[in-house]
């Protein structure tokens, strides 16, 4: 029986690929731009990962990586929803 392959995706804090399932999206909506955390991994638009760890998170933020990947501005409260679902994970 063939295996099934794991969707690999990179991490925007520590730049280092991680299976998908592992990972947090962030995704800006396609037909209105809003940027939101998406845990189910399906709400179309363009997204990006971040680890379910706080250092890659603030690393990621610092660098502006989810702004430049993204292509809008990230609003603080997303940071603080992104802060409180890695913390909830722990």
């Amino acid at each position: 029986m063939k295996t099934k392959k794991v969707p690999m995706r990179m991490c925007l804090g520590c730049q280092q690929m991680k299976p998908k399932k592992e990972l947090i999206r962030i995704v800006r909506r396609a037909k209105d731009s809003v940027v939101q955390v998406d845990l189910t991994g399906k709400v179309p638009g363009r997204g990006c990962y971040i680890c379910k760890d706080i250092n890659c998170l603030e690393k990621a933020f610092k660098n502006k990586r989810l702004e430049k990947a993204l292509e809008v501005p990230i609003s603080d409260e997303i940071y603080e929803q992104l802060k409180r679902e890695i913390e909830d994970e722990e």
